[in-house]
């Protein structure tokens, strides 16, 4: 699955934000920090201006991000994809056809052989590694684990990003909109 050259995806945290994405060139994107209300009107706003957004399921405010919050997130609402850190709402996401990506923490050793076995059992599309200033990291999960990585998490510049995919990183997950600029100049932010 390719995201059409894109190296970012904005990762907003209100409307005002994502009416600056929409100033953009950027398809692809993710919602964080919503409230439960306002799924239905956020990501109609998103399909009529030909957005494809990824939900951060767990970052959803009234609503358990458990495989039951999941399986009414992509019943009822749709996304193009989710983003979560449990297991079970990833099975339950690609059960419904929904692009699911497994959110990890790689903070030592042990949470990253904890990480890759979560990934085994779950089998997302993708993986969003935090913090994603680590190439070596990067390189480790892609390859054990055979499935695309995306970086996220304390990347504030260029060079971060470059690094990160070199390292192999599909996209890198970001709100810093001076990355969004960067990498898609054409538009004002």
């Amino acid at each position: 699955m390719t995201f059409k050259g894109q190296k970012i995806l904005p990762a907003v945290r209100s409307m005002k934000e994502f009416d600056k994405m929409l100033q953009t060139n950027y398809e692809y994107g993710v919602f964080l920090d919503l409230h439960i209300g306002m799924l239905n009107t956020v990501y109609q706003y998103a399909k009529e201006n030909n957005r494809k957004m990824f939900l951060h399921l767990d970052l959803i405010q009234g609503l358990k991000g458990d495989e039951y919050g999941a399986q009414y997130v992509c019943q009822e609402i749709k996304p193009y994809g989710i983003i979560s850190t449990k297991g079970n709402a990833i099975q339950q996401a690609k059960k419904k056809g929904v692009v699911a990506i497994q959110r990890a923490f790689v903070l030592d050793s042990s949470a990253m052989e904890r990480s890759m076995e979560l990934v085994k059992h779950s089998n997302p599309d993708y993986i969003e590694l935090l913090p994603g200033v680590i190439p070596k990291v990067i390189k480790t999960i892609k390859t054990e684990t055979g499935k695309p990585v995306f970086a996220g998490g304390l990347i504030d510049t260029v060079n971060e990003v470059e690094e990160a995919i070199e390292a192999g990183a599909s996209a890198i997950t970001t709100s810093n909109r001076e990355l969004w600029k960067h990498f898609n100049p054409d538009k004002e932010i």
